[in-house]
């Protein structure tokens, strides 16, 4: 089949027109980014020369220009966030209070169809279950791993290991761990090494990703093993940054590892692990990737970010969609504010 040019003809112009917008607000920005700021150090250097050859007093920079300038580099970053967060969520603040088509207001109904459709507490039962267990798998086999491996023989292949997961997308591992699970029938030879391991156990082969809740449980496996490396390196950091005069007067005092892993480690490291279990809850409820991948939904295993997806863009419910949506913005919410006020008050202390 010969390839018609004049057909796609407005494919290729389409794309050219992308390229050119985009070399032109990016080349503008560092073109801006790489001006202003050296047009500024000029004026400067010409003062310095002035007050070092006639004597003058130096001019005190004005806290208005100061203003202006950090204005200036902040706003595309405004301007993004105007445009690519601030706007969407209140158009979708808007959709939810309105009917599949968007015509029309309803109130409250998408929400209260949220908690009175049997299906969609399912979702948000599923959610609680993965919000719950993540953060609490991943960052204990990540605080294990740091302790166990400190300062051992090895210490760096160890630690690369454990974080190589972190380096795979969801999807590619959502498809390494759907081979562990695969199910090929009673009467087949197993390819799925889980299954494998029950048959040569003596048992029977099972279709593990049709049966819930283990179904949810298993897909859980999948998200803590890719996050337990990122758990670890912050985790193993935290404790290296422990002070050694510290770790040595626990020791001359005759204190127990345990003692010292309660007593020491744990209180030293509570802000690290606080920005991990944080990291984790906010990377958990937004968990699609895995969910699609692995089941598509099926089987009891959906939850908000997966079935917001399929009420607004599969079923063409934009109301139920965006009240999923905002209802997951919410429980990000509350999360988000108490590691502000942790990190403030970090600081302050």
């Amino acid at each position: 089949m010969e390839f018609d040019f004049a057909a796609e003809q407005p494919k290729f112009l389409m794309l050219m027109y992308g390229l050119i917008a985009f070399v032109a607000v990016v080349g503008g920005l560092l073109l801006l980014l790489d001006v202003v700021p050296a047009w500024f150090a000029r004026r400067r250097e010409a003062q310095l020369v002035a007050v070092s050859v006639g004597g003058a007093p130096l001019p005190r920079r004005r806290r208005p220009q100061e203003g202006l300038f950090a204005l200036f580099f902040l706003l595309p970053t405004l301007l993004l966030l105007a445009v690519g967060l601030v706007g969407p969520a209140i158009r979708t603040t808007l959709l939810s209070f309105m009917d599949a088509g968007s015509d029309n207001w309803v109130g409250l109904r998408n929400y209260g169809w949220m908690f009175t459709e049997d299906s969609i507490v399912r979702v948000l039962i599923n959610t609680l279950i993965w919000v719950i267990l993540v953060p609490l798998v991943a960052t204990s086999f990540g605080l294990l791993y740091a302790v166990l491996v400190d300062k051992a023989r090895g210490e760096a292949v160890a630690k690369s290991l454990i974080f190589l997961p972190m380096a795979i997308s969801f999807v590619g591992a959502s498809i390494i761990w759907k081979f562990v699970y695969a199910y090929r029938g009673e009467d087949q030879e197993q390819i799925g090494l889980l299954n494998q391991i029950v048959v040569s156990l003596g048992g029977e082969p099972r279709f593990f990703l049709q049966e819930s809740p283990l179904n949810t449980l298993l897909l859980i496996v999948i998200m803590v093993w890719i996050q337990a490396g990122f758990a670890m390196v912050v985790l193993s950091a935290a404790i290296k940054a422990i002070p050694a005069d510290i770790v040595e007067a626990a020791r001359l005092d005759g204190v127990s590892p345990w003692q010292m892993f309660w007593q020491i480690t744990m209180p030293t490291i509570r802000p690290a692990l606080i920005v991990v279990v944080v990291t984790l809850s906010i990377a958990t409820l937004k968990v699609f990737d895995i969910v699609r991948t692995a089941t598509n939904g099926n089987y009891d295993t959906s939850v908000i970010a997966n079935e917001m997806y399929n009420q607004a863009f599969r079923y063409g419910q934009n109301g139920q969609g965006s009240a999923l949506a905002v209802f997951l913005f919410i429980l990000v919410v509350p999360i988000v504010i108490y590691q502000i006020r942790n990190l403030r008050q970090q600081r302050e202390g």
